[in-house]
């Protein structure tokens, strides 16, 4: 499913100096066209809006302006196409992985059969066979983001949205969740819009790579990824064009930290 976002704006009201309310602008005249089954991610400084964006797409936040559709229909509210993942794992504490994974076809009042059917299927895509019965405690962060995967699996979404699923991780788990990501999208081909911090995480895993600026929020340049498909991980971490790339995106990164800090009211985490 295609995504069109069209000049979209959102202000919120922040705490400034003195407990004193004042308006802030989260994201202005926001663009851009996200083609069926493309997987793109958003990185940028903390506080350009990746994030609001993304429930913009989602349907959680509505926009002050401008417009998002996809498939050519509005979004008003969430929808059955899109499931979003999100960088806490938010998995129920008292269920198994096999009842959190199948929480969302329980919700929609599919039989049990058939609902666990569907989310072993969705364990075993995320290399988590063998430990449907074990509690989110006894998990590692890893297996836990995997399981928060799986659950959003399980409803079959067109859509992907992802905020920064593995930020909580460590590196070497982290490497392994990316390599997962890609041998699930290769065989689902969902469109996926990703949030990240990591420029290598970003160039390894997309299409294109949309790079955002801060005060306010919007699009600073759209990078294409000419990393042939399939991709095997290693063999891109090891390629020149996957480090000139990461080096291309921190220096535009860091350009625009530096001026975003030269700049009045302009302030990056």
């Amino acid at each position: 499913m295609g995504i069109e976002i069209e000049a979209v704006s959102k202000r919120f009201v922040r705490m400034g100096e003195g407990g004193v309310s004042e308006p802030f602008v989260a994201l202005n005249d926001f663009t851009l066209s996200i083609r069926d089954r493309e997987f793109v991610s958003f990185i940028g400084p903390s506080g350009c809006g990746k994030t609001t964006i993304l429930r913009i797409i989602d349907g959680l936040t509505p926009p002050d302006s401008g417009r998002v559709e996809i498939d050519g229909k509005p979004v008003t509210g969430p929808g059955p196409e899109r499931a979003v993942v999100f960088q806490n794992f938010a998995l129920m504490p008292w269920a198994t992985v096999l009842q959190n994974v199948s929480f969302p076809l329980e919700i929609k009042g599919v039989p049990r059969q058939d609902r666990e059917v569907t989310a072993r299927r969705c364990i075993e895509l995320v290399g988590l066979k063998g430990f449907e019965h074990v509690y989110p405690h006894a998990l590692s962060g890893g297996m836990q983001q995997r399981a928060g995967l799986a659950r959003a699996l399980t409803v079959e979404p067109k859509i992907l949205l992802m905020d920064e699923p593995f930020g909580a991780v460590d590196a070497q788990t982290r490497h392994l969740l990316q390599e997962e990501l890609i041998n699930i999208w290769e065989k689902g081909h969902q469109t996926v819009v990703f949030v990240t911090h990591s420029m290598e995480e970003a160039v390894l895993l997309s299409d294109r790579v949309v790079i955002m600026e801060p005060s306010p929020g919007r699009v600073a340049e759209v990078l294409d990824v000419p990393i042939p498909r399939p991709r095997h991980a290693d063999e891109v971490r090891r390629s020149r064009e996957f480090v000139d790339l990461s080096n291309y995106v921190w220096e535009r990164l860091r350009q625009i930290i530096i001026e975003c800090r030269n700049r009045p009211g302009c302030a990056v985490g």
